[in-house]
């Protein structure tokens, strides 16, 4: 850990990304928005748990993310991101910066909460060895 103390944020001052909110509500979310709201009042899960359950895996909030992510990267190649990062003004650049910084947390996140820590480390620091010998 930091050290570093977190704060308190009243919910009305919470500030999402573009889209969050339509993502949010979006159908295929409903069932894990009334597991957690049942969650929230301390009442039983255990319908909302086994209706997710039964969801085929591409209404799942994992397909969603996952899928994001074969998009967005499926025509990744270096060359035309450094051509970018060289040509940007420092505007853009900060803007992109951004745009990035929590994302790497959010994907860890995301792999400890579907596969474990250990599994998340273990991806992450393979991933991070791949990056650096890529150069």
């Amino acid at each position: 850990m930091s050290g570093k103390k977190s704060k308190s944020i009243p919910i009305k001052d919470l500030i999402s990304e573009d889209g969050a909110h339509e993502l949010a509500t979006s159908p295929d979310m409903q069932p894990y928005l009334r597991l957690i709201e049942a969650g929230l009042q301390d009442h039983d899960t255990t319908p909302h748990v086994e209706e997710i359950a039964h969801l085929p895996l591409e209404k799942r909030e994992v397909w969603r993310v996952a899928s994001a992510l074969k998009w967005a990267f499926a025509d990744l190649e270096t060359v035309s991101v450094t051509v970018d990062r060289e040509t940007l003004s420092e505007e853009d650049l900060g803007t992109m910066v951004e745009l990035l910084r929590f994302r790497p947390i959010q994907f860890c996140m995301f792999l400890k909460a579907l596969l474990g820590a250990e599994v998340m480390e273990r991806l992450m620091g393979e991933a991070i060895g791949v990056a650096k010998r890529g150069d």
